[in-house]
């Protein structure tokens, strides 16, 4: 079993078994700030932080039957459902960091621990539809200084190599990007939360529109014998001979995007642009007579 979940299952069976499904987020998030290597990264949200990764782990052992997930008239349990302990397999560092979290935390409502989280972590708190009703004008204050707003149009590229979905999604969140324009000709990954429907979801939570645009993906199939640079800009120049010349109404398309959307961004895998077409496509926009932005990669 991936060391995270045990952390997940070892919180539980130090709460008594039984969490709503809030609480247990917002824990977690106490609990990762103390570690040194953090279990699970988190994004601002709805209710204040929420990690993807935590919350499909425990959908993952629940459908194990590990846990239990228990919806109730108003929100939801997880509810431990085994009798193998979990608690004295985790780093003693972890052990301590739960424990000091359950103390911290100790008589705290689920309305004041999220509070709580607000107030030690603003940032999480900038896409809270609930904020408004838990803080103070001072508190609020915090949280407002913590939000990403920008007027000036802005491009970016991104890639989603070696880093969470949730890293991933606040680097478009604190660059304030409003549409996502994914440039892969076939959007499936391995990697959880980069598949086309769940990379969808993930950024409309957060505010993020998204756009598929196929037409400017390489096939898989050409990608099989890179091997060198040389391999790489091989495949690209040809790319920019072919693909991106028979379709040249995308590129159009994207610059009619940033028009409305003024902050956007293309994506694909790699991390390092120059082993990515999305470098190439970048360089197209830039030729394009009224494009007139500054482009960064994230």
């Amino acid at each position: 079993m991936y060391y995270r979940r045990k952390l997940l299952l070892g919180i539980l069976e130090e709460f008594g078994g039984v969490l709503p499904h809030t609480n247990l987020q917002k824990i977690l998030l106490l609990v990762t700030r103390k570690q040194s290597v953090k279990s699970f990264d988190f994004v601002p949200y709805k209710y204040g932080a929420f990690s993807f990764q935590a919350n499909q782990d425990l959908s993952t052992l629940s459908k194990k039957d590990v846990i239990i997930n228990m919806t109730k008239s108003r929100g939801s349990d997880w509810i431990l459902n085994t009798d193998d302990v979990y608690f004295s397999s985790l780093r003693k560092e972890d052990q301590a960091a739960i424990k000091q979290t359950k103390n911290e935390i100790a008589g705290l409502s689920q309305r004041d621990l999220v509070k709580y989280t607000y107030v030690r972590y603003p940032y999480f708190a900038t896409k809270s539809q609930i904020a408004g009703g838990l803080l103070t004008s001072e508190e609020l204050g915090q949280v407002n200084n913590q939000k990403r707003s920008f007027n000036q149009p802005a491009f970016f590229t991104i890639g989603y190599e070696g880093i969470s979905l949730e890293t991933y999604l606040n680097k478009l969140i604190i660059n304030d990007v409003k549409l996502l324009c994914d440039v892969r000709k076939n959007p499936l990954s391995m990697k959880y939360g980069f598949s086309k429907s769940q990379l969808n979801k993930a950024c409309e939570s957060v505010g993020i529109s998204y756009k598929h645009i196929p037409q400017l993906g390489i096939d898989s199939a050409k990608r099989t014998d890179l091997k060198t640079m040389h391999d790489y800009n091989r495949l690209f120049d040809e790319y920019e001979k072919t693909t991106l010349v028979e379709n040249h109404i995308q590129l159009e398309e994207i610059y009619k995007l940033k028009e409305k959307y003024k902050r956007i961004a293309i994506t694909c895998f790699e991390k390092e642009p120059c082993m990515c077409h999305r470098s190439r496509v970048a360089e197209a926009l830039k030729r394009l007579p009224a494009w007139d932005i500054a482009q960064k990669n994230l």
